[in-house]
């Protein structure tokens, strides 16, 4: 996967998971189409996520770091 679809998908994931974890847009969504028995469940599902596109995130920064890193290096 290229590092920049990489980054783009970290910083998306991430985004998206950190709103629906501090907010209460879930809630809110779930309540509305009949499914509130699951916001208990919520913090099972959300908080990892949010942990994942995480250590995505800093994976690609890193690995863009790398490639920086090596083309200076290269020249």
């Amino acid at each position: 996967m290229k590092t920049s679809s990489l980054l783009k998908t970290g910083l998306i994931g991430m985004g998206i998971s950190a709103l629906c974890c501090f907010t209460p847009i879930l809630v809110v969504l779930l309540g509305a189409v009949g499914l509130a028995a699951w916001v208990g469940h919520l913090d099972a599902v959300l908080i990892p996520s949010l942990a994942v596109f995480t250590l995505i995130t800093i994976y690609a920064f890193v690995r863009k770091d790398r490639e920086t890193t090596n083309a200076d290096q290269s020249e």
